[in-house]
């Protein structure tokens, strides 16, 4: 599912700021920070930079390649609060009511079954955690993934309320991009 996006990619940076977005979402120091189809850590290194000592950070993703990568670049900056995981996001359960923040990044329109990861991600988060959807408009545009296989904001609330969650806000979050938060539906 990665791109083969670096942790550090400056070209990138040009039209999305990372600790922008993990602001906007409130991600704050001693959180856990889930990142399904982290790729390069993009996100989740400076997630693990934010969450600080006192929190964590996991990271799954099928690219092995680019989750080897982002482990040096956490040895290298001396954070020891990430956990990464090479596997299917349909397949993966890092942990159990744990998260804070489950936390999608241009990613649940790559996986094979979106439900199931949804539903993983239920498992995952704590009673008052929440699911965040960063993800491409469903516009035609020079970046991102062919128009065809993108969500647009339409369907992937849609879909995120099927698996039982509740939408608390959906909006556009930069030129390319819209972003969605959601929390689990109390359970009886």
């Amino acid at each position: 599912m990665s791109h083969r996006r670096h942790a550090n990619d400056q070209e990138r940076r040009k039209w999305q700021d990372p600790e922008a977005i993990l602001a906007k979402i409130l991600l704050k120091a001693g959180q856990t920070f889930v990142d399904i189809g982290c790729g390069g850590g993009f996100f989740a290194l400076p997630a693990a930079r934010l969450v600080g000592e006192n929190g964590m950070v996991y990271g799954v993703d099928t690219d092995d390649i680019s989750l080897n990568e982002l482990g040096k670049l956490t040895s290298e900056e001396g954070l020891n609060n990430l956990n990464l995981t090479v596997g299917r996001a349909e397949d993966v359960i890092p942990c159990e009511s744990c998260a804070d923040i489950v936390f999608f990044g241009m990613a649940l329109h790559d996986f094979a079954e979106p439900s199931k990861v949804l539903e993983n991600a239920k498992k995952i988060l704590k009673p008052a955690g929440r699911l965040i959807n960063l993800d491409w408009k469903k516009e035609s545009m020079k970046l991102g993934p062919p128009l065809q296989i993108r969500f647009s904001e339409k369907q992937a609330v849609e879909l995120i309320e099927e698996a039982a969650y509740k939408i608390l806000s959906v909006e556009d979050i930069g030129q390319y991009h819209y972003i969605i938060v959601a929390s689990k539906y109390p359970t009886a």
